[in-house]
């Protein structure tokens, strides 16, 4: 269900209200995935728990209603479960959900229950790949010895979800899945697989031109197209469509058995009724993934966070927004941007 637009609520340039907050909490990850290629240290200036919450609130005033935790890889961050507590009051001001995006690597038995029980309602958890060569690979880890720890941990952590109430069948839980062409289009039908025996949606995702230093080419994406026919030779899907804002246009196996999803940010771009707003582990706002240049956020919050200022700024940065980069991709081409932040800085 969609919020009603509230009269306070901005529209940018083309009319798109704000709705999602992905905060990164680290640009720092214990993988170093070859389309996201993580920084091996912090950016200067983090931000603070305190800040984080304020920054959350004025954009929950603003019209937000889902905040997902991301980085590099949130489990890193020793203040997630704070911070989660710390913006459950923001539910009676409109936020609906708070979910967590992860590898999965780190989370064991016991962060999965604390998640659960500081308030999270859902995480997604990223595996490219089914074997130990290809979660190696995909996991920039250098060797299959590395690929197969990584792998069962994932698995583990997948127990370790549903086990805290991370529900799949209610969405609580879903898989990603990056899918590159001559990397790892061999692992899809073995990660639909995989999830469909795990009761886990899929989201199958088109490698993008994030950033400068993952070396993309348009030779690298496997469309969506291809990759719901390629399952669906194998399982009858039916369609589900895409829910308004939602980045996934999803489909149900025709056995029951469950649902796919594929995020089609290249070849199917759905910038029309985009209404994210991303900030950086330390405070800048980037309107759109694939943005040139973010705004700094530090000078409404330091040397103590103010909240009526930040939401000023927050709200005007939004009414300017034109971001539609994806589509405009579609008619001149990748361009590639010389100041482009990279994927783990902007949390995907």
């Amino acid at each position: 269900m969609i919020p009603s637009l509230r009269p306070d609520r901005p529209l940018d340039q083309h009319q798109r209200p704000l709705g999602v907050l992905r905060l990164s909490l680290t640009a720092r990850c214990n993988f170093a995935c070859p389309y996201c290629l993580p920084d091996g240290q912090e950016p200067a200036g983090l931000l603070t728990l305190p800040e984080r919450v304020a920054v959350v609130g004025a954009a929950v005033g603003l019209g937000v209603t889902s905040l997902r935790l991301t980085g590099g890889e949130p489990l890193l961050n020793r203040e997630l479960e704070d911070l989660i507590e710390a913006v459950q009051p923001l539910r009676h001001q409109g936020l609906v959900e708070i979910a967590l995006t992860s590898n999965g690597s780190l989370l064991d038995r016991a962060r999965a229950q604390a998640l659960r029980r500081a308030g999270l309602d859902r995480i997604t958890l990223s595996l490219d790949g089914t074997t130990a060569e290809s979660v190696a690979q995909m996991a920039g880890l250098g060797d299959r010895a590395r690929g197969e720890q990584a792998l069962k941990r994932i698995l583990a952590a997948i127990d370790h979800a549903k086990a805290a109430g991370f529900d799949p069948a209610c969405a609580a839980l879903k898989l990603n899945a990056v899918i590159v062409r001559g990397r790892n289009d061999d692992q899809l039908l073995p990660l639909a697989q995989l999830a469909r025996h795990q009761g886990v949606e899929l989201r199958l995702i088109e490698t993008m031109d994030v950033g400068t230093r993952n070396g993309w080419s348009p030779a690298d994406v496997m469309p969506a197209a291809e990759m719901v026919h390629q399952v669906g030779q194998r399982w009858p899907l039916e369609p589900l469509g895409r829910t308004a804002h939602g980045t996934a246009s999803r489909w149900r196996y025709g056995d029951g058995q469950g649902a796919l999803a594929v995020v089609a940010s290249i070849s199917a771009p759905f910038c029309g009724d985009c209404n994210r707003l991303r900030i950086t582990a330390d405070g800048q706002v980037y309107t759109c993934l694939f943005a040139s240049q973010g705004t700094d956020l530090r000078p409404w919050l330091r040397p103590v966070p103010n909240p009526s200022g930040l939401s000023l700024a927050l709200g005007r940065l939004w009414r300017q927004r034109q971001d539609r980069y994806s589509e405009e991709r579609q008619i001149d081409g990748p361009v590639r941007r010389r100041s482009a932040a990279e994927m783990a800085y902007l949390g995907g």
